[in-house]
Parts: structure tokens; C-alpha cells; sequence
């Protein structure tokens, strides 16, 4: 698959088939992650995977819109070091928003979808993962074979983004 087609055909799959990730699919997903480019080279953070089905359900549970972990074949936690620093903590953001979309152009081209899930509650989110005090986690990922392979070659919904005239200045607002 091309740069552009993954970019271009993309989509938010929140229903999975039954079935694990193959090892090798899931260890380029992760790698897809681990090779994202970061601030100074830092590489502040870390993945944490989540396979057994009984904690996907129970991790289901960090926030709203979040149902869609306990139908996952697989999760990846983002963690990233809890910021004292909020522009240290804004470039690790960054960062870490370059490893999700690696991740998940790299799913989507294996023919797994994905979709990301908002932890609400890092209380109640920390003991789920075994996070040191000095860590957050703020998103997981839920990856998995989409349920409907129909998803993976959907058209583009038509009006699904703004035309790039309606996004794009030229030298000033």
C-alpha cells in the first residue's frame, strides 16, 4: 500500500472479529510506534499491550465512547511520563500523537483496523496498568480485524472533511 492510500482510505473501525492479531502484525504495529520521530530524539514513552480479554473489557470502562476496547483483539496504552513542565509536556503530546498515527497507518495496511479511546480517569486507569506514579496514560488504541471487511476498501464519504480551501491560509489568516 502507498503513503497516500493509507493516508486517503483510512477508517475508524470499532468492531472486530474474534480472532488474535498475528504476533508478526502486532510487532510491526508496535515498531510503526517505536520508529515515530520525537523531540531531541527523547522517545518519551512507552506501549503498553493488552491482550487478555477480561482486562480489555474492564479497560472499557476509562471513558465515555470506550466500549469499543472490550471487542478488541489487541490494545495498545500510550504512556508518557506525567509532565511538571507544560511545554515539555506539549512536545511529548506530539510525539506521542506521531507514534498513534504510525500505528495506525501501519494496522491499516496489514488489513487491521483501529480506533483510539480517551482515558477520562487516570485513577482509575493507573492500578488497570500497573502505572509508577511518574507516568499517565491519556489514550489507548484498540486494534483488531474489522468484523465487516467491507470497511476496509469503503469509499470516502462524500463532505467527510472540509475542502482544503475552507483549511488552508496562504502567508496569514
Amino acid at each position: 500500500m502507498e503513503t497516500w492510500q493509507a493516508i486517503n482510505t483510512v477508517r475508524v473501525v470499532r468492531k472486530f472479529e474474534d480472532r488474535p492479531l498475528d504476533a508478526a502484525h502486532l510487532d510491526r504495529i508496535l515498531s510503526a510506534g517505536r520508529r515515530a520521530g520525537s523531540s531531541k530524539n527523547e522517545q518519551r514513552w512507552a506501549f503498553i499491550v493488552i491482550r487478555e480479554r477480561e482486562h480489555l473489557r474492564e479497560l472499557a470502562s476509562v471513558g465515555r465512547y470506550a466500549d469499543h476496547l472490550g471487542g478488541a483483539a489487541a490494545a495498545i496504552a500510550l504512556v508518557v511520563p506525567a509532565a511538571s513542565d507544560p511545554l515539555r509536556g506539549i512536545s511529548v503530546m506530539w510525539d506521542l500523537g506521531r507514534a498513534a498515527q504510525n500505528m495506525v497507518l501501519a494496522a491499516w495496511e496489514l488489513g487491521i483496523g483501529s480506533v483510539p479511546a480517551t482515558v477520562y480517569d487516570q485513577d482509575l486507569v493507573r492500578p488497570m496498568l500497573g502505572l509508577p506514579d511518574d507516568q499517565r496514560c491519556d489514550f489507548l488504541l484498540s486494534f483488531g480485524y474489522p468484523a465487516n471487511p467491507a470497511k476496509l476498501t469503503a469509499p470516502n464519504r462524500p463532505g467527510g472533511r472540509l475542502p482544503l480551501e475552507a483549511v488552508v491560509h496562504e502567508e496569514r489568516w
